[in-house]
């Protein structure tokens, strides 16, 4: 057969160039290139399986090897499993044909045999073979293992990309740079800081193929945006991806359109937050001031103390952070903005950037400061104190709406949004958009940056949060205020129903100081239990025993860090946290059940009737609540430690433990 002949027979099926190395520094990168070149320098020619996940260039790897070996002059054939005949003439050749076989014109090239699980059942066996006794170079690559290919031939096993997050940040560019050369742009746009981190938290179940894909609509939305041209610098805005751990989820308004319309009125907002919540704080902080001093005798200390904190503990598992939708701080904070706004004053806009690798830190320790200001100057029975406090956490959110738009400070400083962010990863509420709607249909991005009515979508400000309701990763950074809604034209974000707890999942991508948070929220029960021993003596002398008494679980956890290493850690610490809330909600019970009806006879006068739940009937409901947050915890903390072979053991001891001595310290 002429060498002509032969390679137009081959042309259809030869890869004439590799399409990309293997990038990274990651030791799976590393040592990924190092059984490549061993692959390509073996003399004795023998088989390579290439096994991984779809989507990983398995060919691509094979081409490597292949093009680093000494045969790198001659062809190499990829034949695709999939596409064979269960008779293997495409191969072989026909019985009473006098063409040559497609093996007879490889003669010492490298035959790849690409995705050969997917070759028909019958045809697989003759196939490994061939791979074994073929006297050229011969390359398989499959989805799963070949136990007779790899015991005689070499196996190399390629990483998904879910393991290699160390080079998602090498990756990302370089498609950035060839994609942008495809599509026409000389200068390659930069990446912002926070896209690296936040692709990071996603697993990419199609490993690089669907990185592309991600890459490509990334600058097709980011040239929508620049109305054709590439910006300097890709937002994080731009990149879209669909969790697959997400559990199954029922969506609401689906189920009842009807909701979606109601709940979205602009005028029920308007009316509840500006016309109710905002007097009605003026109102009780007036009362706090001018009323009477003792909790027995003051309606508004009565409704902060015996309703407030218990409700509010209560609502987190099933609404999340539904509170700072109404919380007043903000909604004053918002008044203070609109009127600077039309006096001229415009707030700098939103900053981009990691802020919680600072910001939760020092909200972490606000809240212990509240703490330690709650418990020394007895704020439960002393009215102007407690509206001191909510006039300081008000003050705080005033003071951060004149120097950012929207709610920089309920996002990053305030200490109360700090729990309630925490708790609501435990919700069973989530409210969030469609990646592939949004990618496909939306270009204006009004749900978060704001803009005027479209279509069904109507006029706002955007996300008070700054965040996109498809890029959220967890409820933390989710008031439920619904403003996406209002904004999207597409119907794309949904209200659903889904399993508790479903926020925490591995890995855990969590703020830089939110475990501090976790450890001084424990510390405040130990705070509240030791009070008592501190009566009696000067407010300076109780500092420094009650911030030891405040800082005690931090100082253990931080022994038994060590001990156990960083992840072990932080998979146990929120994994208490279903406990943590059980046993905040036991401390305020005493308060709740006991004075909670006695609202009107506080306010109103003795003659009204009232009601007080008896001591035994709270130290039951105490005790419940905590057994049922250490059997949640136990659940919880089997699903984070699973990866541990005694994580039953651990889980059990840890959620027993802590539950027992929780109980005695909130009595």
């Amino acid at each position: 057969m002429q060498e002509q002949d032969r390679y137009e027979r081959l042309a259809p099926y030869r890869v004439l160039k590799t399409r990309r190395g293997v990038l990274g520094s990651s030791r799976y990168a590393c040592k990924l290139r190092q059984e490549l070149r061993e692959a390509a320098n073996d003399q004795a020619r023998r088989p390579v399986l290439v096994m991984g996940e779809p989507g990983l260039e398995k060919d691509n790897l094979a081409a490597l090897i292949h093009f680093g070996s000494a045969d790198r002059r001659q062809p190499l054939v990829r034949i695709d499993g999939a596409l064979l005949h269960a008779d293997g003439s495409d191969l072989w050749g026909r019985a009473k044909s006098d063409e040559p076989s497609l093996l007879e014109c490889i003669g010492d090239g490298t035959l790849l045999l690409d995705k050969l699980d997917k070759a028909p059942k019958a045809l697989q066996p003759r196939l490994i073979a061939l791979a074994c006794e073929h006297p050229g170079r011969v390359i398989v690559t499959s989805e799963c293992a070949i136990p007779s290919l790899s015991n005689q031939g070499r196996l190399i096993r390629v990483p998904p990309l879910r393991l290699r997050r160390q080079d998602l940040g090498e990756w990302l560019r370089f498609g950035v740079r060839l994609e942008s050369r495809k599509q026409g742009w000389s200068r390659p746009p930069s990446l912002a800081p926070g896209i690296i981190k936040q692709l990071q938290r996603y697993d990419f179940p199609n490993n690089l193929r669907e990185l592309e894909q991600v890459i490509y609509r990334a600058l097709q939305q980011a040239r929508r945006l620049g109305e054709g041209g590439l910006p300097l610098e890709l937002p994080d805005d731009v990149f879209w991806t669909d969790s697959i751990s997400r559990p199954r989820r029922f969506e609401l308004w689906r189920w009842r359109p009807e909701l979606r319309l109601q709940m979205r009125s602009p005028r029920l907002w308007n009316v509840l937050l500006f016309g109710l919540v905002s007097w009605l704080f003026v109102a009780v902080n007036l009362w706090l001031w001018w009323g009477p001093q003792e909790r027995a005798s003051n309606g508004a200390l009565n409704l902060f103390w015996a309703w407030w904190w218990p409700l509010i503990l209560l609502g987190y598992p099933l609404v999340g952070r539904l509170w700072c939708s109404f919380c007043p701080f903000m909604v004053w904070g918002e008044i203070a903005q609109g009127i600077a706004k039309r006096l001229g004053w415009q707030p700098r806009s939103w900053p981009r950037g990691e802020h919680d690798d600072w910001a939760s830190p020092l909200l972490a320790i606000g809240f212990g400061l509240i703490l330690l200001w709650e418990e020394l100057a007895h704020l439960e029975n002393t009215a102007w104190l407690s509206s001191c406090l909510l006039l300081l956490i008000t003050a705080g959110a005033v003071l951060g709406s004149l120097i950012f738009e929207k709610r920089f400070w309920c996002r990053y400083l305030c200490p109360i949004g700090g729990m309630n962010g925490l708790f609501a990863k435990l919700s069973i509420l989530e409210l969030r958009a469609h990646a592939g709607t949004c990618s496909g249909s939306c270009s204006s991005y009004a749900c978060f940056k704001g803009g005027p009515a479209d279509g069904e979508g109507l006029a706002t400000a955007g996300c008070p949060l700054g965040t996109h309701p498809a890029h959220l990763s967890d409820n933390r950074n989710c008031v439920l205020c619904l403003t996406c809604v209002q904004a999207c034209p597409h119907r794309s974000v949904q209200l659903s129903l889904r399993p508790p707890a479903a926020d925490l999942r591995l890995p855990l991508n969590v703020p830089r100081g939110e475990p501090l948070l976790i450890l001084i929220l424990f510390g405040g029960l130990v705070l509240h239990w030791g009070r008592p021993a501190l009566e009696g003596l000067p407010m300076a002398q109780q500092l420094l025993p009650a911030s030891l008494e405040l800082a005690l679980p931090a100082l253990v956890a931080l022994g038994l860090r060590r001990w156990l290493g960083v992840e072990l850690w932080r998979q146990g610490l929120y994994g208490l946290l279903p406990l943590l809330l059980a046993l905040l909600l036991a401390r305020h019970l005493p308060v709740g059940m006991g004075e909670a009806g006695q609202f009107l006879p506080v306010s109103l006068g003795a003659s009204w009737p009232g009601w007080s739940a008896d001591p035994h009937v709270v130290a039951f409901c105490q005790s419940a609540a905590v057994l049922a947050g250490a059997l949640c915890s136990w659940w919880l903390l089997r699903r984070l430690l699973s990866n541990e072979p005694n994580s039953l053991w651990i889980a059990t001891g840890l959620s027993a433990s802590v539950g027992c001595l929780g109980r005695w310290l909130v009595g």
